[in-house]
């Protein structure tokens, strides 16, 4: 069964199930290994794409849900190779160590910013509830996206 992809502004066509996670697809077929498969169980959001421009958990996402809808993935952020300002403060910030969880919360925090300019520490913090980091406290992923939001220069 063919299933028609549009991915990152690209159209592609999967060969295969359709309740095969959108996940594989990405890494396997389309060699889009920005996408993190950690947990495989939808909870520490690594995964973290946007379909139709919402924040979906793709190993939990069959491909054929996918069909037709727009997808954007982690390597859709940087145009032209300048990185969005959340990858752009994680960077300065040195907000991530391992890099495992980097691509989803930074696809998280895109779409919330996005929607909550003004967002406050508190609100960044609630938006990463369903991001895990086993590396870090927290803290300077929080101030990466303070300063993406231009809250503060950096954090003291």
């Amino acid at each position: 069964m063919a299933i028609l992809l549009n991915v990152n502004g690209e159209a592609h066509s999967y060969q295969g199930d359709p309740m095969t996670p959108l996940v594989d697809v990405l890494r396997a077929d389309l060699l889009l290994t920005g996408t993190k498969p950690v947990c495989g169980e939808g909870f520490c959001g690594a995964c973290m794409v946007h379909v139709d421009g919402r924040p979906t958990v793709s190993c939990l996402c069959p491909v054929g849900l996918a069909a037709g809808r727009n997808v954007a993935t982690i390597e859709s952020l940087a145009v032209d190779g300048a990185l969005n300002p959340i990858q752009q403060a994680f960077e300065d910030l040195d907000a991530v160590q391992c890099g495992m969880c980097f691509p989803g919360m930074v696809m998280t925090l895109t779409s919330f910013l996005e929607q909550n300019p003004d967002a406050d520490r508190a609100a960044i913090k609630a938006a990463l509830s369903g991001n895990i980091c086993r590396c870090t406290g927290y803290e300077r992923i929080i101030d990466a996206a303070l300063v993406a939001t231009k809250h503060k220069e950096r954090p003291e």
